[in-house]
């Protein structure tokens, strides 16, 4: 079915709006501070460069459109019902540095033709169709992410103001700067009954659709993420002179649980990944033994309880090596964020959606964090997953086809259409 997908089952309005969209992606990545690569950071003058352009296309969308006090560009579609919970739209406009053009903003340019095309043909929802283009999701400048829809929440932690940028500018003295207000951060925050869920439509940054032949996928969770600090500790020893039988070799007992990692992560499944992704041997000489490596450790998955119920096994293995090889092992958790699970409602919407126009719907999770974390903790989330040539993102590589476009913008088109009254 995948290899003989066609344009056939997506309107011409949709095919004309996914060019449109593409050339809307093009103006925003012309909104840079670096000339040449795409870099748009928070509160910078690009960033408001960019909402007031994203501004612009919302309004002639028929949109009422404002700047929340956090620097989040809405816009706000009326539907018939103007007390019902809205349908909320969204993703983000900023990047990290040296970008690709679509990772954020294809999720705000393509629910702007969802808009678009209700207002062209009359169409009111029971409920009111918002959007948003989030402004920072990255933490590209002060190293905090998910900034922007941390606001429509209000989650923000109360030191989050002082912290800086490399050139040593706190967020406050950022917000002052270009004329927001650190006292007022409250007043971007939504009522749980503004909206009645959320849904953002975003490049996979990754190859399963690609591998699977399909433009779209459905996003089950998004993945969550345990990273520890690991050392192995044995005895240095000189290169030429400790028999290969006698040696307490950090290294090559870090180099076996590395291998051991990919074994069990692979027999593992359930869409758990592992990644050693720094290693330091001390003392680092030629000629020496190592007798200390200190190494990372990124564990991720789907669902919280295969994600400790793996971080268990490899720690215990890393513990077993050590034993044999006559070292010690220790592993320290610094950072861990919960799995986010997809509502199954949506999952059910977006599906029903994808499978009408590829003629099957293939569900994955992401391995990337998203917006959609943050707002999944006061409404109901989904997310529509389009193909990336070869999974390349954040970077200048990243690349989507106009027709991956195409298929996206309809199924976005028919799942909004698809709420008839704001249940879900």
């Amino acid at each position: 079915m995948a290899e003989a997908l066609t344009l056939a089952a997506v309107s011409h309005s949709a095919a004309r709006a996914a060019g449109r969209v593409m050339a809307r992606c093009d103006t925003l990545a012309a909104i840079s501070e670096t000339p040449g690569q795409l870099t748009r950071v928070y509160l910078s003058a690009e960033h408001l460069q960019a909402n007031r352009q994203v501004g612009e296309w919302m309004a002639e969308a028929g949109m009422r459109v404002w700047q929340d006090s956090v620097g989040n560009i809405c816009g706000r579609y009326e539907g018939q019902d103007p007390s019902a919970p809205a349908l909320l739209l969204g993703s983000h406009l900023d990047s990290v540095r040296n970008a690709g053009r679509y990772d954020g903003p294809l999720g705000v340019l393509t629910a702007l033709e969802v808009v678009s095309h209700m207002h062209q043909n009359g169409i009111r929802l029971p409920m009111a169709v918002e959007i948003v283009g989030f402004c920072d999701e990255e933490g590209t400048r002060f190293g905090i992410t998910l900034l922007g829809s941390r606001g429509l929440t209000g989650t923000w932690p109360a030191d989050w103001l002082e912290r800086q940028d490399a050139q040593g500018i706190t967020v406050a003295q950022a917000m002052e700067n270009v004329g927001l207000s650190p006292l007022t951060i409250g007043a971007s925050q939504r009522a749980a009954s503004d909206f009645c869920a959320y849904l953002e439509l975003h490049i996979e940054q990754g190859p399963c659709l690609q591998g699977a032949n399909v433009p779209l996928g459905v996003v089950t969770a998004i993945n969550g993420a345990r990273r520890l600090n690991c050392e192995f500790t044995g005895h240095a020893g000189h290169a030429g002179t400790v028999p290969m039988g006698q040696r307490q070799d950090a290294l090559t007992a870090a180099a076996e649980w590395t291998l051991a990692i990919e074994t069990l992560t692979t027999t593992a499944g359930r869409n758990l990944v592992a990644t050693v992704g720094t290693l330091e041997c001390l003392p680092g000489a030629v000629n020496v033994i190592p007798g200390q490596v200190k190494l990372s450790l990124d564990v991720r998955g789907p669902r919280d309880d295969d994600l400790g119920a793996l971080q268990k096994v490899l720690l215990a293995q890393g513990h077993e090596i050590a034993a044999r090889r006559g070292l010690t092992f220790a592993a320290e958790q610094f950072y861990g964020i919960c799995a986010t699970e997809c509502d199954e409602s949506l999952q059910h919407r977006l599906s029903q959606s994808v499978l009408h126009l590829q003629g099957q719907a293939m569900s994955l999770p992401s391995g990337a964090g998203h917006d959609a974390i943050a707002m999944a903790e006061c409404w109901p989330v989904g997310m529509l997953f389009v193909r990336c040539k070869d999974g390349i993102s954040h970077h200048p590589d990243e690349s989507v086809t106009t027709g991956d476009v195409a298929y996206a913008v309809q199924a976005y088109i028919n799942t909004v259409l698809s709420f008839d009254g704001g249940h879900l």
